[in-house]
């Protein structure tokens, strides 16, 4: 089974395209980088269910029109219409790697466990809340408490991607607050 931990969203998925199961989608990657995924995930009915893409043709400079494996009608495809896109972090952190790229969407730390620079457990990073001008990262620490820190380079003193850490070197008192 899929968990919210392991994937990532890139995208949604928009309207029907036509009567042969095509459907609009709107993605946050390159649409060469989006045809090297396994296959995308959406929620349906609670579950994450992954699909697989088996076309994919541009439609306008960030929307392309997907072809899903067993979406065969418009009435099909219509159960994905507005449902969000995910991929799997771990396909798209290789991905990343191949394109010799830096940044990773802030989404992808969700799941990741927050220390201090001296090493001390903070949390797990629960949720990115970007409601506001400053992305914060939602921490939950382990008696389930829930606390903010904005998620900015200057505060993010190390990334461990093989063991799921963020370090972060955080002002005294900012976990006052």
């Amino acid at each position: 089974m899929i968990t919210r931990e392991e994937i990532l969203e890139i995208g949604q998925f928009n309207k029907t395209h036509g009567v042969k199961g095509e459907i609009s989608a709107t993605i946050d990657c390159a649409s060469d980088d989006f045809t090297r995924f396994s296959c995308v995930v959406s929620e349906i009915d609670g579950i994450f269910v992954p699909f697989f893409v088996s076309g994919m043709r541009p439609k306008s400079a960030d929307t392309v029109l997907l072809t899903v494996d067993g979406f065969d009608t418009d009435v099909q495809a219509k159960a994905l219409v507005n449902k969000t896109i995910y991929v799997l972090k771990k396909e798209y952190a290789a991905v990343s790697a191949d394109e010799d790229c830096d940044e990773m969407p802030i989404d992808y730390f969700i799941g990741f466990e927050a220390r201090d620079t001296d090493g001390a457990v903070l949390g797990e990073i629960v949720d990115v809340d970007d409601s506001t001008e400053n992305v914060l990262f939602v921490i939950e620490n382990a008696q389930g408490d829930e606390f903010s820190v904005p998620a900015v380079d200057e505060f993010i003193a190390d990334i461990r991607e093989d063991e799921n850490v963020v370090v972060l070197d955080l002002p005294i008192g900012i976990l006052d607050i």
